[in-house]
C-alpha cells in the first residue's frame, strides 16, 4: 500500500504544475433559453477557447436558465449551449481581461431545428477515457485502436476492469459480480455469457461504455462491483440519416501456420418525421479464431484400504479453433402523441453460431516418471443461441420536471448445445491401453423473463423525488444428457443426465431524494425493498431448492464543492449478486474424461457493503478510495479433484468472506499542441477469508492495473493513436494468476469530405497477452496458461450519408435489466 499513496502523492504534485493556468481574473455568465420562450433547465454549457474551440470549464444552466462560469484567466473565449435532441448554439467569441474582468454573454436559444453554424469550427475530442464525478466513461466511438475490435475486447482496456479469459469471467476492481447493461437495459446474461455477447458485438457500433462502480437506488440491487453500461450510436437530427460500416482482419499463429480471418459488417439507419421518430440497426460476424491450453496437475492418493500412495503426473494440452457467425439487431419506434406523452416500442435480439474441434492431449506419469496413460479427446462442439427482447414503454411529462415512465418487457432465450467427446487410449509404447471411447453432451435449454416496472420523478423546491416499483418473473428449463455410444446406440450414462427447472419472483420497490443541503453540498439519500421467491427443480434427481428472503438496500450519496478547483464525493450501498441459473443447475459439464464442471443447487446469494471516496480536481484530474466487504462470497472456479480417478473438476461454491481496498488516480496530460496524454492507475488490496476442505484459505494481496493512451494530430486529416495496458499478477478465488498486459497502434483518415472514414490498427503486435495461473492448496495442485487470438490485424472503413441532424431516439432502461446477467450460453 506505501507504493500506491507514495505514486498518488507524487502524481497529485505533478498534477499541480501540469495544470497551472494563467492568472484568475473574472467570471462569465448569461441565460439560455429555449425557442426563444422559456428558460432552458439543465443545459449542458461549455466554455471554450476561441482559438480551437478547446474545452475551459463545463456548467449546467438552472431553473432560470441562467449559468456562469467563476475564475476564469484572462485570453478570448466563446461559450456553447448543448442538450441531446436540440442544435447546439455557439456565442460570438469575447475578451476576457483586467478592463472586462466581468463579461454578461448575450442570450442563447436552443432549437430542435437543424441550423447551420459555419462561423465556428470545434475541434475538441473527447479522450478515451474520461472519468466523471460518478463514473468512468469510455468513448468508443472517436477511438482509432477500438475500431474493429469486439466490446470485450475494447472493455479490457478500461481502468479497474480485468478479463479472465481462461474462464471469461469479468471483474471490476478486483470484485466479480458486474452487472451489463446496453442502453440502459440489462442483458440478463451470466457473467460467461454476457463475455460471448461482449465477444461478439462490434465496437463500431458503440458509442461509449459506462463503468458505475456505486450506483443508486433506482437500479437494481444486483451487481457486487457496480454495472457497466454499454451505449449504442444513435445520430440526432431531422429527416433520414444513416451509418454502415465493414470491416476485416486477422489473426496468426505460427505453430500451426494458422490464419483466422474475421469480417463484420453493421448498417445503423434513423428517421425522425412529425410526431414519428424511428430507428434500427443490424450488425453481422463471422470470425475465425483459437484457444490453446495447457494443464498441468499432480494429484495424490491414498489407498483407504491398503494405505498405499500414488502420485500421478498430468499434463495435457488442448487446442481449439473456432468459427463464430452472428447478427444483432435492434428496431424501434417513437411516437410523440402530444407535447407531453410518448410512447414507444423495442425490438431487439441475436442469432449466434459457435462451432469448434479441437484437440486434447494428455499424459499421466507415475511418481517414477514412467509414463502410464496417454489419452487423445477430440471435442466436436457447437453452440446455438438465439434471443429476442420486445419492448413497450410509456413516457408523460406532467410539467415542471414531474415526470412518470413505465415498461413492460419480455425476453426469450432458446439454447442448442452439444459436445461430442472421441476418446483414444495410448500405453506407454504407443498401443491400445484401452477401448476407444464415444460420449456426448446434449444441452438444450430455454429461458423466459417478463418483467415490467414504473418510475416517477417529482421536482421539489430544493431538490427532487424518485420512486418506482418493478416486478420480475424468470423461467427455465434446462437439461443435460450424457450418453455413451455402445453397440451402435446411445445409452444414458446412470445419474449423469438432468433436467433442471428454475423459477424465480422478484418484487421491488424504491424511494429517493436528492437535494441540495446548502450551496456547497448536495445529498442523495435512497432506499430500496426487494423481495425474491425461487425455486430449482432438479427433476432427475429429485432435489428441489426453495427460497424466500426479503432485503433492504440503502443508498447514500454526498458531494461537497471545496472550492472553484476542488470537489469531495463520498457514496455507500448496499448490493446483492444471486447466483446464475446455470449456477445453480447441478449436471456435469464434461471438456474430457478428466476434467468437468458441475452445478451446485445450494448456492446463496452474496451481500456487498461498499464505501466510496472520490475528489475531482478542475474536472479533470480525479482520485477514487474505495472499501468493500462481501460476505458468502459467490467463487466460481472452487477447484476440487477426485483423486482415485484422477478427476479434476470446478463447482461455484459460497465462501466466507471478502475485503477490498481499491485506489484509482486519472489524470490527462498535454505533451505538446498535437500529443495528449489519459492515464488511469488503480491500486486494489483483497483479502479472502474461508474454511475449505477442512482447511483455513486465508489469503491477501495487492495488485494493480494501468491504461496509458496517446493521441497524436499527425496533420492532413490523419491522427493516430498508441494505447498500453497492464495488470499485475492478482488472485481469482483460489487461483494465483501471473501479469498480462499489451499494447495497440492505429491510424484514422476522414475520406469522402469527411463523410467516410478509414481506419487501420494493430493489437497486440507481439503477442504480449496470455493467461497463466496456479493453485497450491491441500492436494490440490495444477498450473495453466490460456492463449488466444489477441494478436490482430484490422481495417474498417465507415461511411455516413444522410442528413447527420437527426434527433436521436429516446435512450430506454427497461424492465429487465437485471436478469438477463445471470443467462449462460456455454460457449
Amino acid at each position: 500500500m506505501k507504493t500506491i499513496f507514495t505514486l498518488a502523492a507524487g502524481v497529485c504534485l505533478w498534477s499541480s504544475v501540469a495544470f497551472a493556468q494563467s492568472p484568475v481574473r473574472g467570471k462569465v455568465s448569461g441565460v439560455v433559453l429555449e425557442g426563444g420562450q422559456k428558460p432552458f433547465e439543465y443545459a449542458t454549457m461549455l466554455l471554450l477557447k476561441a482559438k480551437d474551440s478547446t474545452l475551459v470549464k463545463g456548467a449546467v444552466s438552472n431553473a432560470g436558465g441562467k449559468y456562469e462560469f467563476e475564475n476564469i484567466g484572462e485570453g478570448r473565449y466563446l461559450v456553447a449551449a448543448t442538450m441531446v435532441g436540440y442544435q447546439k448554439v455557439y456565442s460570438q467569441p469575447f475578451a476576457l481581461d483586467a478592463a472586462s474582468a466581468e463579461v454578461q454573454v448575450p442570450t442563447l436559444t436552443l432549437l430542435e431545428e437543424s441550423r447551420t453554424l459555419n462561423e465556428v469550427k470545434v475541434v475538441a475530442k473527447k479522450p478515451f477515457i474520461e472519468q466523471q464525478v460518478d463514473r468512468t466513461v469510455v468513448n468508443v466511438e472517436n477511438s482509432i485502436v477500438a475500431s474493429g475490435n469486439t466490446a470485450l475486447e475494447v472493455l479490457e482496456k478500461a481502468p479497474g476492469v480485468t478479463i479472465d479469459r481462461q474462464n471469461d469471467q469479468i471483474q471490476l476492481k478486483g470484485k466479480t459480480g458486474v452487472i451489463v447493461m446496453i442502453d440502459g437495459k440489462q442483458t440478463y446474461l451470466s457473467t460467461q455469457e454476457v463475455a460471448n455477447l461482449l465477444k461478439n458485438t462490434p465496437s463500431d457500433n458503440i458509442e461509449k461504455i459506462e463503468i458505475i462502480t456505486n450506483p443508486g437506488s433506482k437500479y437494481d440491487a444486483a451487481g457486487n462491483s457496480g454495472i457497466i453500461n454499454i451505449k449504442m450510436k444513435r445520430n440526432k437530427s431531422f429527416g433520414t440519416n444513416g451509418t454502415a460500416t465493414v470491416g476485416m482482419g486477422f489473426g496468426w499463429y505460427e505453430r500451426y501456420s494458422a490464419r483466422f480471418p474475421k469480417y463484420n459488417g453493421s448498417l445503423n439507419l434513423n428517421h425522425r418525421e412529425g410526431k414519428i421518430s424511428a430507428f434500427g440497426n443490424a450488425s453481422y460476424v463471422n470470425r475465425n479464431s483459437f484457444n490453446e491450453n495447457e494443464l498441468n496437475r499432480i494429484i495424490p492418493f491414498t489407498n483407504p484400504e491398503t494405505g498405499v500412495r500414488r502420485i500421478t503426473y498430468f499434463d495435457q494440452t488442448a487446442y481449439r479453433p473456432m468459427h463464430f457467425s452472428g447478427l444483432n439487431y435492434r428496431a424501434g419506434l417513437d411516437f410523440f402523441a402530444t407535447k407531453k406523452t410518448t410512447l414507444g416500442a423495442v425490438v431487439s435480439g441475436f442469432v449466434n453460431d459457435w462451432n469448434s474441434d479441437g484437440l486434447n492431449t494428455a499424459t499421466l506419469r507415475n511418481q517414477n516418471g514412467e509414463v502410464t496413460l496417454r489419452p487423445v479427446t477430440r471435442v466436436e462442439a457447437r453452440n446455438q443461441w438465439g434471443n429476442v427482447v420486445g419492448n413497450l414503454n410509456f413516457r408523460h411529462d406532467y410539467g415542471k420536471g414531474r415526470e412518470l415512465a413505465a415498461d413492460a418487457d419480455y425476453s426469450h432465450y432458446t439454447g442448442d448445445s452439444h459436445n461430442y467427446l472421441f476418446m483414444s487410449f495410448l500405453s506407454a509404447g504407443g498401443g491400445t491401453a484401452q477401448p476407444d471411447s464415444t460420449s456426448r453432451n446434449l444441452m438444450p435449454s430455454s429461458i423466459d423473463i417478463w418483467a415490467a416496472k414504473a418510475d416517477y420523478t417529482h421536482p421539489t423546491k430544493k431538490g427532487k423525488w424518485e420512486t418506482g416499483v418493478k416486478s420480475s418473473l424468470v423461467s427455465s428449463d434446462n437439461t443435460m444428457s450424457f450418453e455413451y455410444w455402445v453397440d451402435g446406440t446411445w445409452r444414458d450414462v446412470p445419474n449423469a443426465s438432468n433436467q433442471f427447472q428454475y423459477r424465480e419472483n422478484i418484487n421491488a420497490a424504491y424511494a429517493n431524494y436528492s437535494g441540495k443541503l446548502n450551496a456547497k453540498t448536495s445529498v442523495q439519500v435512497g432506499l430500496r425493498l426487494e423481495n425474491t421467491n425461487s425455486r430449482g427443480n432438479s427433476v432427475t434427481l429429485k432435489k428441489v431448492v426453495e427460497r424466500n428472503y426479503t432485503n433492504l438496500f440503502p443508498t447514500v450519496f454526498l458531494s461537497r464543492q471545496l472550492d472553484t478547483n476542488n470537489v469531495l464525493n463520498f457514496s455507500y450501498s448496499r448490493r446483492i449478486d444471486r447466483p446464475n441459473y446455470q449456477d445453480l443447475n447441478p449436471f456435469r459439464f464434461y471438456l474430457d474424461q478428466f476434467t468437468y464442471q458441475e452445478g451446485n443447487p445450494f448456492l446463496r446469494p452474496q451481500m456487498t457493503h461498499s464505501l466510496q471516496l472520490s475528489h475531482v480536481f478542475k474536472s479533470a484530474f480525479s482520485t477514487t478510495l474505495g472499501y468493500s466487504r462481501t460476505t458468502d462470497v459467490i467463487i466460481r472456479e472452487v477447484p476440487g479433484q477426485n483423486a482415485e480417478r484422477n478427476e479434476t473438476f470446478v463447482m461455484a461454491q459460497n465462501l466466507g468472506r471478502q475485503d477490498n481496498l481499491n485506489l484509482t488516480l486519472s489524470f490527462p496530460l498535454t505533451v505538446a499542441k498535437w500529443w495528449t496524454v489519459q492515464s488511469n492507475l488503480t491500486g486494489i488490496y483483497n483479502r479472502i477469508k474461508t474454511d475449505y476442505l477442512d482447511a483455513r484459505y486465508d489469503v491477501s494481496f495487492l495488485t494493480f492495473n494501468g491504461y496509458v493512451a496517446n493521441n497524436f494530430v499527425l496533420g492532413k486529416g490523419v491522427t493516430g493513436e498508441l494505447a498500453g495496458w497492464y495488470n499485475s499478477a492478482s488472485i481469482y478465488g483460489f487461483f494465483k494468476a501471473r501479469p498480462m498486459g499489451g499494447f495497440s497502434l492505429g491510424m484514422q483518415k476522414p475520406v469522402l469530405n469527411k463523410k467516410g472514414t478509414i481506419r487501420l490498427n494493430v493489437n497486440d503486435p507481439l503477442w504480449l497477452n496470455m493467461f497463466r495461473a496456479s493453485t497450491n492448496y491441500q492436494d490440490i495442485n495444477f498450473r495453466l496458461m490460456s492463449r488466444w487470438e489477441s494478436r490482430q490485424i484490422r481495417a474498417t472503413f465507415t461511411y455516413r450519408f444522410g442528413n447527420q441532424n437527426v434527433k436521436a431516439a429516446r435512450q430506454r432502461q427497461s424492465a429487465t435489466s437485471a436478469e438477463q446477467n445471470r443467462v449462460q450460453t456455454n460457449n
